[in-house]
């Protein structure tokens, strides 16, 4: 049975009244996924980042049309994956095209409670030489989330992990991502 969602007036998808024309409370680009048992990765994405529901609007046999969820002051959202459609998800790509990143205080508090939800770490949770606490996951559902915080840096220790990063670079390697194979 299909569950109905109290619709938030600030973030549903109604006509602007200002002459901007985008819809009160979201912004110029919001992301929109596709994915291949939304419901579930709405839950999921409660559990591993405190995500708000704001709507769901049910389709044929218990898929989701259109759903809007709220991660911190940004809004995602998300319908099933159709038959038909040319719009598809990561699970039947088999690899996702595009990686959502999330700053937040407390990444390492975050990282955890995403990891411990069920995500894959695709590259570590570290110190890089651009001044963040980052790293990334996968969901289970394929869409890729890189999470960073800034942080405080010494220009000797920036400067470290730049040189080590290019050096991977050179040999046709990513750093800190985990072998694929």
């Amino acid at each position: 049975m299909a569950r109905k969602v109290k619709r938030n007036k600030a973030t549903t998808r109604k006509a602007s009244t200002g002459s901007s024309g985008i819809p009160a409370g979201l912004r110029t680009v919001t992301p929109y996924l596709a994915i291949h048992g939304a419901g579930q990765a709405i839950d999921w994405y409660k559990k591993a980042f405190g995500a708000k529901e704001i709507s769901r609007a049910p389709g044929p046999g218990g898929t989701i049309m259109n759903a809007v969820i709220k991660i911190g002051d940004s809004i995602v959202m998300m319908s099933d994956e159709f038959p038909g459609a040319d719009v598809k998800s990561p699970s039947s790509l088999g690899t996702s095209t595009v990686s959502l990143h999330i700053y937040t205080k407390g990444v390492d508090k975050l990282w955890d409670r995403a990891v411990a939800a069920g995500a894959r770490v695709t590259m570590p949770l570290e110190n890089q030489f651009w001044g963040e606490r980052y790293g990334q996951i996968a969901d289970p559902f394929g869409h890729r989330w890189a999470l960073g915080q800034q942080v405080k840096m010494s220009k000797q220790e920036r400067e470290t992990k730049r040189q080590a990063a290019m050096a991977v670079f050179e040999k046709g390697e990513h750093p800190g991502y985990e072998s694929q194979s």
